[in-house]
């Protein structure tokens, strides 16, 4: 008696036998590739990247959070290798997608890349595979785009293959969470495929979260990251009140984090950037504009969060007037270009927003950050600088806007007073480390 599709993938993951794939290799699926490497999987990864695909085969990481040593032992072991030829995914048992899902110019979802991926699938898809969607995306994209496609080749889901919606939740630069350690939501378009990806999964999380639905697992993440966004928005909007109130609102913060229940501190910022919380929240809008709804506190949200680069470059030119400097012809370093703290992704980074309506202003703008050697804005390739006093004394301004640990505050501020400059804005309970500066 032959064995079902099922029974067998199933005997291949829990024996280590599976063969398993990666589509897009960024920030999580380099991570995500490593994690079924190191637990015995042999692992296929597919880029359309060249350069990356060449890096990973080397050994050589470009991602912070998967050091080289470890890619390398992967590589040499035969754990993990990469390609940019879609037609591997017809020599494995199962495929994560992680594609990018970022907003289109016109700041509406764009799942080009998903639907690349999909499309790929289809292509090379065979009785017995698992496939599990991982980008981030609206409520119904793997039963409405994904499914579809995969049965137009006459194979039926849950029978001859299997469909799921696991919800990355990588957070780069993170070192206390990473893959291992933080649940897993998981859900499949049948209760099988559920299960499949259930034990494929298990085998690098030490803890599945099953929800009922892929629709369910979608909401999951858009939940999480809208979450954030709009309690982001109002501490955002805080801020603004507290200074034209003239309160300190990191102060304000401190104390009311005091309180042992009902309250979670949130910390303002100059906007929102990365690959999720600027983004998803608005794949869930966008959805509702599609069924003829509202999400009205995540556009009220997205105006307050939008306006936050603004206040900075207003921020900047009332500082610059008390000096009796126009913005125009000032010369003004941005130190963090990247959209957080010790990380080198400038997606949806505000500083990029800043220095372009700093520059639209008739300010010089450069910037200094470790993590992100040269840097594109509007057509000019720039470079950061090494930051020394030398380089501090050459500005009129300088702008944190994103507060790598590598800065020395200590260093900048002190040198700013000997020169006889003023820190303004400085709030003591921003940088504690650093109290003496008045």
């Amino acid at each position: 008696m032959t064995a079902k599709p099922e029974g067998l993938l199933s005997e291949k993951i829990n024996s280590r036998q599976a063969r398993v794939s990666v589509i897009g290799l960024g920030y999580v699926g380099l991570p995500l590739s490593t994690e079924f490497a190191a637990a015995g999987f042999s692992v296929t990864g597919i880029d359309i990247d060249a350069d990356k695909v060449e890096s990973i085969n080397q050994g050589k990481s470009y991602i912070p959070d998967v050091p080289s040593e470890r890619l390398s032992r992967l590589t040499e072991g035969g754990f993990l290798t990469a390609t940019t030829d879609y037609a591997a995914l017809a020599h494995v048992d199962t495929v994560s997608i992680c594609v990018p899902t970022p907003l289109s110019k016109t700041r509406d979802p764009d799942i080009s890349y998903v639907v690349e991926a999909a499309d790929k699938v289809a292509q090379h898809i065979h009785s017995g595979q698992l496939v599990v969607l991982e980008s981030t995306t609206y409520p119904g994209t793997t039963e409405e785009l994904i499914l579809p496609k995969l049965e137009s080749t006459g194979l039926r889901v849950g029978q001859d293959f299997f469909l799921a919606f696991s919800p990355e939740r990588i957070d780069p630069g993170n070192k206390q969470y990473a893959i291992r350690n933080t649940p897993k939501v998981i859900a499949g378009i049948t209760g099988r495929c559920s299960e499949l990806a259930q034990a494929l999964y298990g085998a690098i999380v030490d803890e599945l979260v099953p929800v009922s639905s892929t629709r369910c697992a979608e909401m999951v993440k858009l939940l999480e990251n809208t979450f954030r966004y709009t309690n982001l928005a109002m501490v955002n909007e805080l801020a603004v009140v507290c200074g034209t109130l003239q309160v300190d609102i990191w102060e304000v913060i401190d104390a009311a984090a005091t309180k042992p229940f009902g309250f979670m501190p949130f910390f303002p910022g100059p906007g929102l950037g990365g690959h999720c919380i600027p983004v998803d929240p608005l794949y869930l809008s966008w959805k509702l504009r599609t069924l003829n709804s509202t999400a009205r506190f995540i556009e009220l949200a997205s105006q307050i969060n939008a306006a936050m680069p603004n206040e900075v470059v207003r921020k900047v030119v009332d500082g610059l007037n008390e000096w009796s400097k126009s913005v125009r012809n000032s010369k003004i370093l941005i130190l963090g270009v990247a959209y957080k703290k010790d990380v080198g992704d400038t997606r949806e980074s505000p500083a990029l927003d800043i220095m372009r309506a700093l520059s639209t202003k008739g300010a010089t703008v450069s910037y200094v950050d470790p993590y992100v050697p040269k840097l594109e804005i509007e057509d000019q390739l720039l470079h950061s600088l090494e930051l020394d006093a030398a380089t501090l004394e050459q500005f009129d301004c300088a702008v944190i806007v994103a507060d790598h640990s590598l800065f020395n505050y200590g260093f900048y501020f002190k040198m700013a007073f000997n020169s006889g400059y003023r820190v303004n804005y400085y709030s003591p309970h921003y940088f504690p480390s650093f109290p003496d500066v008045q």
